[in-house]
């Protein structure tokens, strides 16, 4: 097989990638290890910054988002048993954010892309990555029960932080920077409305919580446990019982309970690794970098590499210059470290330290009573939270 753009991974970057290469006229390929009915059903992000909704629309993938989509215009802060609303649009100059399932938006773009192109091939298990350094790099997968090869003039890995992509980087030009938190996220769907109109971020003494929804019929909701947590070890009714406790506010308010369909842990992790290109091989998403979920960064960074590797190959495309593909890795990046760093942020400011103490607790409330009393310091929170604006 021969291609321009070989990508592996068919998630969303992989597949958002491949229909915006396809509106230019950019042949590709995209192998993913998985069936199709495993990627549609994974369950990832909910929350999208405005430039992933601009995004899905300039790739003629968002009518069921324009129709289904829950427009939020900030969020709700707890602790201390008070409310707090951070509206977006009044500090932003406008800007909202969108709830709308990562499952729905795969869904949107496989359908599009086994319509009408570019090829798609589901169980194809990325083997090796060679000549990454060549003219003609090549993938070889298995499909079908057979090996093959896949020549490309560009490779994009999209294939997650347990893909091959990234192990075929020279370990002398690699750089990886990680940090694993001291507590995960068990994590429910279940089938009732959510319980307010906006996601709600709480923070108590007994742990974080985190109140969100995939469709006004279907609730996301969190807790903070300790690492190693096993899922099965929480009962529904502890579970409710819990986020009941951690929302708790001297105001009538009442968290509605319903059947829980899904349950999960989540450790928690950033990780960071430079360069995200050697030779004609880039990386996009996971495969260079994991934050923890509190900012809801993870598919919108993704999101915006793919962005700037779409406009770097309708460039290359239309002029036959690589100055963008040539400063790929330092435009992401630094878009990366600050979306790291505003997770990182917000993580360590919700979160209860196993081994913090009573100086902890009083700095992480001072934290937040700032963003709730300048407005500054809110301003600063909802730019990062609405998403930065991507330069090129």
């Amino acid at each position: 097989m021969r291609t321009t753009v070989g990508i592996i991974g068919g998630g969303p970057a992989g597949l958002l990638l491949a229909r915006l290469l396809h509106r230019t006229g950019i042949d590709c390929v995209v192998l993913e290890s998985r069936t199709r009915e495993y990627v549609e059903q994974r369950q990832r992000a909910g929350m999208l910054e405005q430039g992933t909704v601009d995004a899905l629309r300039e790739a003629g993938a968002a009518d069921r988002l324009a129709a289904e989509g829950l427009i939020h215009q900030g969020i709700e802060l707890r602790f201390d048993r008070e409310r707090h609303h951070v509206d977006f649009p009044s500090l932003t100059g406008g800007r909202t954010v969108t709830i709308y399932a990562q499952t729905e938006i795969v869904k949107d773009l496989v359908t599009l892309q086994l319509a009408e192109g570019p090829p798609l091939l589901f169980e194809a298990e990325a083997l090796a990555v060679e000549k990454a350094e060549s003219a003609a790099p090549v993938v070889r997968f298995r499909h079908e029960g057979r090996e093959q090869a896949l020549t490309c003039d560009w490779m994009v890995g999209c294939d997650g932080s347990h893909g091959i992509a990234r192990d075929a980087f020279p370990a002398s030009s690699s750089r990886t920077y990680a940090h694993d938190y001291p507590y995960s996220w068990l994590g429910i769907l279940a089938e009732v409305p959510p319980s307010g109109d906006e996601l709600i971020y709480a923070r108590g003494e007994r742990g974080f919580a985190l109140h969100s929804m995939r469709s006004p019929s279907v609730s996301r909701l969190y807790l903070q446990v300790p690492n190693g947590t096993d899922p099965d070890d929480w009962t529904d009714d502890r579970i409710w019982g819990e986020l009941a406790a951690r929302f708790a506010i001297d105001a009538d308010w009442t968290l509605h309970r319903g059947p829980i369909t899904a349950k999960s842990v989540t450790p928690m992790r950033s990780y960071v690794h430079e360069p995200m290109r050697h030779g004609r091989l880039l990386l996009a998403g996971d495969a260079a970098h994991i934050v923890p979920p509190t900012g809801a960064k993870g598919l919108n960074l993704a999101v915006s590499d793919v962005r700037v590797l779409a406009r770097a190959f309708a460039q290359l495309h239309r002029t036959g210059s690589e100055q963008l593909l040539d400063t790929y890795s330092e435009l992401c990046l630094a878009r990366v470290w600050q979306a790291t760093r505003f997770s990182y942020d917000m993580t360590s400011m919700l979160h209860v330290r196993p081994d913090g103490d009573a100086f902890d607790d009083r700095l992480q409330r001072a934290r937040l009573r700032r963003i709730t009393e300048s407005r500054h310091a809110a301003a600063e929170l909802a730019a990062n939270y609405a998403g930065l604006p991507l330069s090129l």
